[in-house]
């Protein structure tokens, strides 16, 4: 399966911001949205995505949840997504359905080589660069962290770029072997930067067509 090079990942303080940014979010272009909910329970994430897969799907933009791939298969979005290594598990593939993907974020080589032994469907490497406001104490990994790693990596496997990236970043970030960037606070703030970002990720224009469900 072909992993769209931008995904907006969700922002907003409630239901309805949300639901609004990925309504724009389509509307402007995007490809793939992933469902991401700060300290949500799985009820709430199920309610909230069970809109917003009406929303992508008129677009016939792909959604991915974050964390919850019981709510990923219930819903029949397109797959989902794990904010790290511990909680992405051999067993998940099997509660899915065969074409749902799944997408891990890592800081380090290690788990990256960890994450591909689990036959994960791309990865995405994070924070590129630090929030200010973020208390996490994870590394900034820089272009040379991206660099190091997709070379020792050498694998086939689509490899993200995610934290507070900018379009001004995008064309260094390519150089590094980054396939395509994993975006949310760039694109809640312009909308119209998806274009931007497509243009210069050379991202395809064309849409795909959702998967046929009539089989499962």
């Amino acid at each position: 399966m072909v992993i769209p090079k931008l995904h907006y990942i969700t922002e907003g303080e409630s239901t309805k911001i949300i639901l609004e940014n990925i309504q724009k979010a389509c509307t402007s272009g995007a490809e793939l949205v992933q469902l991401k909910i700060e300290n949500a329970s799985e009820k709430k994430v199920l309610k909230i995505a069970k809109e917003a897969i009406k929303i992508t799907s008129h677009f016939q933009t792909r959604l991915i949840i974050n964390q919850f791939y019981k709510v990923a298969k219930t819903i029949k979005a397109d797959g989902v997504h794990f904010k790290n290594k511990k909680d992405f598990t051999p067993t998940v593939r099997q509660h899915l359905y065969t074409w749902q993907i799944i997408g891990v974020t890592v800081n380090n080589l290690q788990d990256c080589k960890t994450v591909l032994q689990k036959q994960t469907d791309y990865i995405t490497l994070s924070p590129f660069k630090q929030n200010e406001n973020n208390s996490l104490t994870l590394e900034s990994l820089g272009l040379d962290g991206f660099k190091s790693i997709i070379k020792e990596l050498n694998t086939e496997t689509p490899i993200l770029g995610f934290g507070e990236i900018t379009t001004d970043d995008v064309k260094p970030i390519l150089k590094t072997g980054i396939s395509g960037l994993a975006i949310s606070s760039a694109i809640t703030q312009n909308f119209d930067s998806i274009k931007t970002f497509n243009t210069l990720l050379e991202a395809s224009s064309t849409q795909e067509k959702r998967h046929s469900f009539q089989s499962e």
